[in-house]
């Protein structure tokens, strides 16, 4: 089978697998649609290098798939020995339509009920009302896009995992490289640091999407913080917050890590207390995978943000854990599988094997302090695998008294 993610639909037993799928679901078919680059899931499950006009392929449970395309557009086409049919002007698009859909009920395509994901909210809601038109029920393609476009292949877990070790290791050498500098009596900034954590990324064999998010206590209380080319002076007595990311090569997963270090030789308690509560909430989550896998039951993404989020909420900061606690990785460093998410949307998508994503639980006091702690979890087939050696315990101490 074509691997997972690169165009498998392009292949009879990529094809059968994903019909397989779809009679398991009780979906007489699953509707793929594209507009100039604007459906990634159906571009690379097509195989689809460039197109310019609308596009529909029809899978359906039985039977052989079709394809509605543009008269102009045949040669982007070759590669799949579908039926096809093509339209030039718009009415006859939609009777196009009309017949692709005939006899079809419960179809799935890339749209989320009430905008719940919107990482699958792809198909345009004029279009979503021209085909509920022809009497078909849209339902969400979710759970096809986890199994078939968002899980990893065996060479990007190895790729992960190599690019999870470059990513920790960098941090690492950015922690003592601030602390040098300050113990050399030279100063440096946030910009300075994060722009030479994206060389050294680069450098060390992690140069895809590589990049980070380099603040200190104050400013680390915006969980999306960017500090410019300069960036706040990074002194003695400063928690210091790195979020850094990259992948060996355009295709791979990508590796993205929270790492925290303090600026003197003891972390006050205030600050112990609070990390004591995210690293509390990422283990209970990890836990409640772990558990959960073992007990042989679906695993949901909303369930184990709401473990995550439990945990701080019941150390007294569940009003400063402001985002989810995770998204999901796969090619793209923000995937299309499922989120731990039940704060900003509810995704009920199941973390089925072979997808990963990050568990990332923070706490952010604005003008005061912003804590995380982040590692990437891959759902192996012996159960949830942290990618990361030796996961941060204790917050790092960078400076001696």
């Amino acid at each position: 089978m074509t691997s997972p993610g690169g165009g498998i639909l392009t292949s009879r037993e990529g094809l059968h697998a994903v019909q397989a799928a779809l009679r398991e679901r009780d979906l007489d078919g699953w509707l793929l649609y594209d507009f100039k680059d604007r459906n990634p899931i159906a571009r690379s499950l097509l195989g689809l290098e460039w197109t310019t006009r609308r596009a529909f392929a029809l899978v359906p449970a039985e039977g052989e798939p079709s394809l509605l395309i543009h008269a102009i557009e045949h040669s982007s086409w070759t590669h799949l020995d579908w039926d096809r049919s093509s339209y030039s002007g718009w009415p006859e698009l939609h009777a196009g339509l009309s017949r692709l859909l005939a006899d079809m009920g419960r179809v799935a395509a890339e749209v989320s009920d009430h905008g719940r994901v919107p990482y699958l909210d792809l198909l345009p809601s004029g279009m979503v009302e021209v085909i509920r038109e022809q009497g078909v029920q849209l339902v969400s393609s979710g759970d096809l896009v986890s199994s078939f476009y968002a899980v990893w292949s065996e060479d990007q877990r190895a790729e992960h995992g190599h690019a999870s070790r470059i990513v920790k290791d960098v941090a690492r050498e950015a922690f003592e490289r601030a602390a040098d500098h300050l113990e050399r009596g030279q100063g440096v900034t946030e910009g300075a640091l994060s722009a030479w954590i994206h060389r050294r990324l680069v450098e060390a064999g992690a140069p895809d999407q590589a990049d980070c998010i380099v603040a200190i206590g104050p400013r680390a209380a915006d969980p999306h913080y960017s500090p410019g080319e300069i960036g706040e002076p990074i002194k003695a007595g400063d928690l210091l917050l790195i979020d850094l990311w990259g992948g060996v090569k355009a295709g791979s997963v990508p590796a993205d890590q929270t790492w925290m270090g303090f600026l003197g030789p003891t972390l006050p308690e205030r600050l112990e207390e609070i990390w004591r509560a995210v690293r509390g909430a990422r283990d209970a989550a990890i836990e409640f995978l772990e558990e959960a896998h073992a007990a042989g039951r679906d695993i949901r993404g909303y369930e184990v943000d709401d473990v995550a989020r439990g945990v701080i909420r019941d150390a007294g900061y569940g009003h400063a854990f402001i985002h989810r606690t995770g998204h999901s990785i796969d090619r793209d460093l923000h995937g299309r599988g499922p989120n731990l998410d039940n704060l900003e949307t509810q995704d009920d998508r199941r973390l089925v094997p072979g997808v990963g994503f990050s568990v990332e639980p923070g706490i952010y006091l604005p003008d005061d302090v912003g804590m995380r702690t982040e590692v990437n979890v891959f759902m192996g087939p012996r159960g949830p695998e942290v990618t990361v050696d030796g996961p941060q315990e204790r917050v790092f101490l960078l400076l001696d008294a």
